[in-house]
């Protein structure tokens, strides 16, 4: 997916030349918003992560935390976030996740589902080293049962590589033996497949699934399960069919209905702007013609 974000590194970029754009925006009465946004969306995260040292060599402050004093509400947080290098926001938003007031399980499936597994070895590395906590022990200590379960399946970063062709036929019995043809359900064995094989190996198995059933996998699932169970299962299944469809889905759902989801559609657009908004922006589009009915659709 490498060079299918939306944001890219500026080619004619001076970190000192940007710090002094952004100090003048913050000093004196009132503070240049639109100055600090348009110089930040034009930049690669690597080129604010040098922008932020010019600015604290030249001036002794650390930028973001200049950034938050002179900012406020919405845009604080998106203005931070572009500021936070990736793995690191994606150790943040996990930690905001388990650590706030409740639990937002909606934040845990979307991280845990879309990452490569080398990242999410990242993430509990840096996880450890900036909290001293195991990643893997806040998350069950914050959840239960078998969505805890696939959680730490996910964690455990060891999805198999590539197509296992012996395997295609038995995982598809199997995930059809735990479900539609039992009384009750398997939990254990979609956790197993879906948890540990390829997502490309996966999309074999689902074709192969209708097959055998007459059903898509995620009716199945729906059938089957419930609750954040049920979700994560299908953000996986979803991610293995195509991340950027997931991710352009999960926008419409933030945005549609009553108010926003802020919260999701900041984490989104952020993490993925250097890695696959490109093709999120063409899915995001070809839902909504298919809900508008379209003819071009």
């Amino acid at each position: 997916m490498a060079g299918r974000g939306t944001v890219k590194a500026h080619g004619g970029f001076n970190a000192n030349n940007d710090a002094e754009v952004l100090f003048k925006a913050m000093k004196g009465l009132g503070t240049d918003e639109d100055a600090i946004l348009q110089l930040l969306i034009a930049r690669s995260n690597a080129q604010r992560q040098e922008i932020k040292a010019a600015f604290k060599t030249l001036h002794g402050n650390d930028l973001v935390d200049n950034l938050k004093s002179e900012l406020g509400g919405k845009f604080e947080s998106l203005i931070v976030a572009l500021m936070t290098p990736p793995i690191m926001y994606d150790v943040t938003c996990l930690r905001d996740a388990i650590k706030g007031a409740g639990t937002d399980e909606k934040g845990l499936i979307e991280i845990l589902a879309s990452r490569l597994p080398n990242e999410v070895n990242e993430i509990k590395s840096l996880y450890k080293r900036e909290h001293n906590d195991d990643l893997e022990k806040d998350v069950t200590g914050d959840t239960g049962g078998n969505f805890s379960r696939m959680l730490v399946v996910l964690l455990q970063a060891s999805r198999q590589q590539g197509i296992q062709e012996d395997l295609i036929q038995s995982d598809a019995q199997a995930l059809l033996a735990a479900g539609e043809q039992k009384y009750g359900t398997d939990e254990g064995q979609f956790i197993t497949i879906l948890g540990n094989r390829s997502n490309a190996h996966l999309r074999r198995v689902f074709e192969e699934y209708r097959k055998l059933s007459g059903y898509e996998i995620e009716e199945s699932i729906q059938r089957e399960t419930s609750g954040t169970l049920q979700e994560v299962l299908l953000a996986v299944v979803k991610c293995a069919r195509s991340v950027p469809g997931y991710f352009a889905e999960s926008l419409y759902n933030a945005m549609k209905g009553a108010g926003t989801d802020d919260q999701k559609l900041i984490r989104i657009m952020v993490s993925r702007s250097e890695v696959d908004m490109m093709d999120i922006r063409a899915e995001f589009l070809f839902t909504l013609l298919l809900l508008c009915g379209g003819d071009d659709a």
